[in-house]
């Protein structure tokens, strides 16, 4: 993917494709990289391909919350001049995809989700985050997964460099408290867009009823299950969820 980065102003992002725009967002401990496969995948399917790095360890301590990451995204939008767009967002992603959809209704056609955060979500555990433990980040990094080989060497250094760098592990903490702070259920069943809500049924972060009550809520939505697969589809079974958000795509004419 790094053929497609791009730093422009104050953005880092990737951009490939043309055609109706789709802006992914990933999670907290999530990468750019996450997405490799539906970025290119969609970007060769009529589609313009946008992922965009959040600022999650470089604002402001104060401001770093969900309502300045929808920020973030909204001053991005406006930098790139586009319109009538599609969001599509994994955990902290969908979060911010669904706040920014709250706070600017008009400019998003449609909103994918996959293993979002917005109602509820499992931590770590109650003992994270434990610094300087690397087997202890593993363990959990691998609960993520329904197959824990998706949590390669490379995936688990990143996690504990997270978390044993004091600004960083500060502001991962900041955003997970404001994610329970911004709660969006009484948000939810006034967004009418069209959603697709796509979900590892071993998510063991954002639980398969986290699902169940995202498609009760949100009126114009449909919920589609991807087996053996846990919090982030898009890693771990690209190819069921590139399916499945095609022809969602397709039956909805978007």
């Amino acid at each position: 993917m790094t053929e497609f980065l791009k730093k422009e102003d104050k953005f880092t992002f990737a951009e490939a494709g043309e055609g109706k725009p789709i802006i992914v967002l990933h999670g907290l401990m999530g990468a750019l990289s996450n997405f490799d496969t539906t970025f290119k995948y969609f970007s060769e399917k009529g589609y313009q391909v946008f992922i965009l790095e959040l600022p999650l360890y470089t604002l402001p301590l104060i401001k770093t919350n969900v309502k300045n990451l929808a920020k973030y995204l909204h001053e991005f939008i406006n930098f790139k001049e586009l319109k009538d767009f599609i969001l599509l967002g994994n955990s902290l992603g969908g979060h911010v995809a669904l706040y920014y959809t709250k706070l600017h209704p008009r400019n998003v056609s449609a909103l994918v989700l996959t293993g979002s955060s917005g109602l509820y979500e499992n931590s770590m555990g109650s003992n994270y985050p434990r610094r300087g433990d690397k087997e202890f980040v593993r363990t959990k990094t691998r609960a993520v997964f329904y197959n824990p080989e998706i949590a390669t060497d490379e995936l688990v250094d990143q996690v504990y460099d997270v978390i044993n760098n004091r600004n960083s592990l500060i502001r991962t903490l900041a955003i997970a408290k404001s994610a329970v702070r911004h709660n969006m259920a009484k948000d939810l069943p006034k967004m009418n867009h069209p959603t697709c809500l796509i979900w590892g049924r071993q998510d063991t972060v954002t639980p398969p009823e986290v699902a169940e009550d995202f498609h009760k809520l949100l009126p114009n939505s449909d919920l589609y299950w991807i087996d053996k697969c846990g919090h982030a589809a898009m890693m771990e079974i690209p190819e069921k969820f590139n399916t499945i958000l095609e022809e969602w795509l397709s039956k909805r004419n978007i």
